[in-house]
């Protein structure tokens, strides 16, 4: 299962990237991901973060780690889970107006058939939809430093 979603931000590349990877500001502005520590101040690879996600009314725990990262262009990052992986490519591309920044999530392993069955793929992207928002309002509203 692929789930791609893009969202144009009216923003600076700096700080739409300032923002994407400073977790010490992620509980002011991510309301997808819960809980969220690293031993890291930044996203960075190799890096590992720990959080919980709300899909419905149980949390998931979840371990993201890190896989690459090319500063202002993009940020890969994984997690795996009893059967199930997920592999998220962020890419952030300038434009004339802002910054577009695209989420490739793409789902694989045994427990993909329950996932879909389970949470829909229109749940997971109203999951994806809600963080780039999420992105979007606090880079433009400069709810970071």
């Amino acid at each position: 299962m692929v789930i791609e979603e893009s969202i144009l931000i009216n923003a600076k590349m700096d700080k739409v990237w300032e923002t994407f990877i400073d977790l010490t500001c992620w509980k002011d502005w991510n309301t997808v991901m819960r809980n969220v520590s690293s031993v890291e101040k930044y996203l960075s690879h190799g890096g590992k973060i720990s959080c919980s996600f709300r899909p419905f009314l149980l949390p998931i725990k979840a371990t993201i780690r890190v896989e690459d990262v090319i500063p202002l262009k993009h940020i890969v990052w994984c997690a795996k889970k009893k059967g199930l992986s997920a592999r998220n490519k962020f890419t952030f591309q300038s434009n004339e107006r802002g910054v577009v920044v695209t989420s490739k999530e793409t789902f694989s392993g045994t427990l993909v058939r329950f996932l879909v069955f389970l949470l829909s793929k229109r749940k997971m992207r109203t999951l994806i939809k809600t963080f780039l928002r999420d992105l979007k309002n606090a880079s433009e509203n400069q709810l970071t430093t």
